[in-house]
């Protein structure tokens, strides 16, 4: 796999999670949406044949079907998927591999593009018109669930999934495997990753701080005082009064910022007497939007941010006109590459999150990281070809005869083809681990061939300069974003939600009206609104729902001791 492949490949993989950590902080609050339909493996729902008879757990030889099988699953796909001569989404080397090893045909009921996934995702769950294999989000695994319309796949999991397989699920904690769990019963195969791979640090342009002489920031007084001199002291150096100290979007990704007052908005807690509250009608929320008003008022944000979507807010990033940002390990990748191809110049360094007193900032993390589920309709023949399917992914990806070609191929992203994927969480950070290694010692024969390919294209970078590299360069060197993630589970220093299940009843009815209340009140007290606005958000939201939905949570919370 030569760089230029292994870097599509990997600025794919990574941009997947940066979509997920700017998608999730709006969604997973009241847990209504959390399915990410940016990543390349979308199923959605389809047919069902009603409330069957469930089927004892099947027996099936372990290996391949002899004769072949046939199941029916559904997917979503985009214009970044590409082919080679002949290959579609329903016939690439995953579903050639499924039919040769697994003797598993795979038929897709229907395949939509992106832009009709919502729609067409909303009518299947409503309709129930499921297929035999499917992806759903959380609303949907337990709308779907309550209906008893899936399989439960407890004794099949535990039959058929690989060591591997296992492994994986567990790595990172029993979470994934308990947020696919109701009543007991294993509803769902979570698609999870790494939670830390959702903390947020700090991204600055420190190319600005050298030429304005200023240290790094230790404090959160110091990265306001940054901020100011960012906005007001011209570094661009164009003679202008045209850039901000930090990023802001109408989205309000600032969890890093509340964090660094220990404030944690969208994020469920322990209070004093170890009942769950929510975050954002806490007091510890107001000073902090206070603060933010102040700076709203000095010049330091955009004073259009409140009508930017993250999207339009970033070609201020682009166009180097933003000091620093709240991000994730994956910001190198988008939006930060895009500024360092415009300016080569610029150089942006990731920090860990800094505090306003003595007391440590902790990143807030999920609980567990789950980009969507793979369910099972009640009555399907062959339940178990589901971990078949991913136990293959495993092995081809994470075994220990990998097949590179089942992930990229001469610049083919192929894994994207494949429609049940299993990811080893600990993989990324293990790869920077080794990686920075490997640098500090000068020796990367002990490197993998995919860790000694990111090797190159960093030792590349430094050694030529080509921007082309700079996000690997950023994400994992010795310096890089997982660098800054090592060092907070090394110093413990996060904080994981305590909320990890399927929405409630009334959150599934009222969270996403609650969370609208939320961020347009944030929005007008940032923007000038008297800070008192923020006690009749937290009287109303309660009156909306959030008082039974807290409640609710704290229901579940008791389940799960």
């Amino acid at each position: 796999m030569n760089g230029s492949a292994m870097r599509t490949r990997m600025a794919a993989v990574i941009a997947a999670s940066q979509f997920l950590f700017f998608t999730a902080a709006c969604s997973t609050s009241e847990s209504e949406v959390d399915v990410d339909e940016s990543k390349p493996s979308a199923v959605v729902p389809m047919e069902t044949g009603g409330k069957e008879a469930e089927s004892p757990p099947p027996t099936s030889p372990p290996g391949k079907y002899d004769p072949p099988i046939e199941i029916t699953s559904a997917r979503i796909v985009d214009g970044t998927y590409k082919y080679d001569k002949g290959d579609t989404i329903e016939n690439n080397i995953w579903t050639k591999a499924y039919l040769d090893e697994l003797g598993i045909k795979l038929k897709y009921v229907w395949v939509v593009g992106s832009d009709q996934a919502e729609q067409k995702m909303n009518v299947a769950v409503s309709s129930g018109d499921l297929p035999e294999f499917s992806l759903v989000n959380s609303r949907q695994l337990k709308q779907l669930a309550d209906a008893d319309m899936l399989m439960d796949l407890t004794d099949i999991y535990e039959t058929y999934a690989s060591a591997l397989t296992k492994r994986f699920h567990l790595e990172d904690g029993p979470n994934p495997l308990k947020a696919a769990t109701i009543d007991g019963k294993l509803m769902a195969i979570p698609e999870s990753g790494a939670a830390i791979e959702y903390a947020q640090m700090i991204w600055l342009r420190t190319d600005w701080l050298q030429k304005l002489h200023i240290p790094e920031p230790k404090t959160m007084d110091d990265l306001v005082r940054i901020a100011e001199a960012f906005a007001k002291q011209d570094p661009d150096g164009n003679g202008k009064h045209d850039t901000y100290g930090m990023f802001l979007s109408k989205e309000l990704y600032l969890e890093g910022f509340f964090s660094g007052y220990h404030a944690y908005p969208r994020f469920y807690l322990k209070d004093a007497s170890g009942e769950l509250v929510y975050g954002s009608v806490q007091p510890e929320i107001k000073p902090v939007l206070q603060k933010l008003q102040d700076m709203y008022k000095a010049g330091l944000i955009d004073k259009e941010f409140g009508v930017k979507p993250f999207d339009k807010a970033v070609e201020d990033v682009k166009a180097g006109k933003i000091g620093f940002m709240f991000g994730s390990m994956a910001s190198p990748m988008f939006p930060l590459n895009d500024s360092k191809k415009n300016d080569p110049k610029a150089e942006w360094r990731p920090y860990s999150l800094v505090s306003a007193d003595d007391k440590p900032a902790l990143t807030q993390t999920p609980a567990t990281m789950i980009y969507n589920y793979y369910v099972v309709k009640k009555g399907t023949k062959h339940p178990e070809a589901l971990i078949k399917m991913i136990n293959l992914y495993a092995e081809k990806g994470y075994g220990d005869h990998p097949t590179p070609t089942f992930f990229n191929n001469n610049g083919l992203e192929t894994f994207k083809y494949a429609p049940f994927k299993v990811w080893p969480p600990e993989n990324s950070l293990n790869t920077q681990r080794n990686i920075a290694k490997a640098l500090k010692n000068g020796d990367a024969s002990n490197l993998r061939y995919d860790q000694k390919n990111i090797y190159d294209m960093i030792v590349n970078y430094r050694t030529t300069g080509d921007v082309n590299d700079w996000g690997m360069e950023r994400v994992y060197s010795d310096s890089g974003s997982f660098g800054i993630l090592d060092r907070y589970l090394n110093e413990n220093k996060q904080i994981k939600n305590a909320f990890f299940g399927t929405p409630t009843k009334t959150m599934a009815l009222k969270g996403s009206t609650a969370f609208a209340l939320e961020l347009e009140t944030y929005t007008k007290i940032i923007m000038g609104a008297p800070i008192d606005e923020f006690d009749r958000f937290v009287e109303q939201r309660n009156r909306l729902g959030g008082s039974q939905i807290t409640q609710e949570v704290n229901e579940w919370y008791l389940k799960q001791k």
